[in-house]
């Protein structure tokens, strides 16, 4: 083999290896780069942590009720009485408003969760403290517009369209429900 065939071999073996090195490294450096640019889409740790909420409910006697807040949404917990879940169960579901029965409204007829937001204007009704208008039946009254609720959180009288909402819930035990 001649000296200008050795060399002409070596520099395309060279070549071939600046080749492949600057390909291998120009393709990590772009994955490395569009790792980073995803990840930086994903929620910060704050945002995860409103995301879901652990409420403990043991402390609730029956008939008492509970505000909590999740995502910035007031929610409505209340531990209903056995005449509250009786009063929710005997309406015709053909006269309500928003036609919901209250079996699929609740998991555990004792518990009640909804957003506390009235469905008309989002303002907060009252009835969850002790002394405040509960409304012609019993469960939330909104007195801006005049949106009456029930005890299952239907909507009955008043210019509310719909229901107070249900958020994702479920019982992690008998006493605790996970919210998000």
């Amino acid at each position: 083999m001649s000296t200008k065939n050795k060399l002409t071999s070596i520099d395309e073996e060279k070549r071939d290896f600046l080749f492949i090195t600057t390909t291998g490294l120009a393709i990590a450096g772009g994955g490395a780069f569009a790792w980073s640019l995803i990840d930086t889409m994903n929620p910060s740790k704050d945002v995860l942590a409103l995301s879901t909420t652990e409420v403990d409910l043991s402390p609730l006697e029956e008939g008492q009720s509970l505000t909590v807040m999740w995502r910035g949404k007031p929610i409505f917990i209340r531990h209903r009485s056995e005449s509250e879940i009786n009063s929710a169960n005997n309406i015709s579901v053909d006269d309500l408003p928003h036609k919901e029965s209250d079996e699929s409204r609740v998991q555990n007829p004792k518990w009640l969760v909804v957003v506390g937001v009235c469905s008309h204007l989002g303002c907060v009704p009252l009835g969850q403290k002790i002394g405040d208008s509960k409304g012609e039946f019993g469960g939330w009254f909104c007195p801006c517009h005049g949106s009456h609720y029930d005890t299952s959180g239907r909507i009955r009288k008043g210019p509310a369209p719909l229901n107070l909402e249900i958020p994702p819930y479920k019982f992690v035990s008998d006493d605790i429900i996970r919210i998000g």
